[in-house]
């Protein structure tokens, strides 16, 4: 029988260090690297690694979680038999940063019992990496492990688990015995009667759980020597198709070291940033060590640097926004910066 996978995907999570950028999404639908959300990474590599049924387990303002994933089309998982599963969490109550709760879990125990896949994929939602799951399938199989756990080379635990469906649902079926509460608990007992295996991972991975480790990963993505080992060919990371114009550069506007996904009108000067669809750049604008997201606009002789601007925000004429690489300057989503209200 051909070895299958079924991809598990914590979305429980919430980073109190990220709590200006997760005010009206989920940690796994931040925006990133200009036209991606962060769950694209793990998803995409589900995918590119043939799993064909994938379950999302989000706790709170998944709402444009569940608008960027859709019928999962982009990902080729809207499908008759298996495809993407969403099952929001039955109480907030619950640790949401225990990767693999077995409580969260046990409220959709039906979707595991009736799952064909012999082995489970668990993982986070918020780490940026490309990877491929087949290689790690067979090498767990081939070392008789029960469970595996996937840690990055000289590093901690990525948060991934590679496991038996089987064991999997008989670990949520004695969780109240064991005092096993999500996966970290079966691995870190030294006293288990399992056996835990540890895959070591020495590609490109960052996991995302602060302002400051957001905006660091994001800025060295411009890097061409880190853009490589996140965007392979061979094994794409996909996102939401949207059907925009190309960006329009307006004479007189420069771009040095930027990357501008479609939609955007600039009309200033860009310089090592980060632009989402939609933006618009006023003339004398300089934008420096910057991320602007979706359909922010920037009116004319605004300087940023090092800012971060969530979704939705206008920076009035003539206004000054300055942080640091350290510190970052955060403009929540939906408002509006004035010049004299940071003069």
């Amino acid at each position: 029988m051909k070895k299958e996978l079924l991809g598990v995907i914590d979305a429980t999570t919430y980073h109190e260090d990220l709590e200006d950028l997760l005010a009206h999404r989920a940690l796994a639908a931040l925006p990133f690297a200009g036209r991606y959300r962060i769950i694209d990474f793990v998803l995409s590599n589900m995918v590119n690694s043939g799993i064909r049924s994938v379950a999302i387990f989000p706790k709170m303002q998944y709402r444009s979680l569940m608008d960027h994933l859709g019928s999962g089309k982009n990902w080729d998982l809207n499908r008759k038999r298996d495809g993407l599963f969403f099952f929001p969490s039955p109480s907030v109550d619950f640790d949401g940063n225990k990767i693999g709760s077995f409580e969260n879990f046990a409220a959709n125990l039906d979707f595991f019992y009736r799952s064909t896949q012999e082995y489970s994929l668990i993982s986070n939602c918020y780490t940026v990496f490309n990877m491929n799951f087949r290689s790690i399938l067979d090498w767990h199989s081939n070392s008789k492990c029960d469970i595996t756990e996937i840690h990055q080379k000289d590093g901690g635990s990525m948060e991934m688990y590679l496991i038996k469906t089987s064991l999997l649902i008989k670990l949520i079926e004695t969780r109240n015995e064991t005092g096993y509460t999500c996966m970290k608990d079966a691995v870190n007992d030294i006293q288990s009667l399992y056996t835990i295996c540890n895959y070591e991972y020495d590609g490109y991975a960052v996991m995302i759980d602060s302002i400051e480790n957001y905006f660091s990963t994001s800025m060295n993505l411009l890097q061409s020597d880190v853009w490589k080992k996140l965007f392979i060919k061979e094994q794409p990371i996909f996102t939401k198709v949207k059907d925009e114009p190309p960006t329009k550069y307006i004479k007189g506007s420069v771009v040095k070291n930027a990357m501008i996904a479609n939609g955007c009108l600039i009309s200033g000067s860009v310089e090592n940033s980060i632009i989402s669809r939609g933006v618009k750049i006023g003339k004398g604008a300089v934008i420096k060590n910057c991320i602007i997201m979706q359909k922010c606009v920037i009116e004319d002789n605004c300087i940023l640097d090092s800012v971060i601007l969530d979704k939705d925000v206008k920076v009035e004429a003539g206004t000054q926004l300055t942080g640091t690489a350290g510190s970052p300057f955060v403009v929540r989503k939906g408002t509006q910066q004035g010049a004299l209200m940071n003069s």
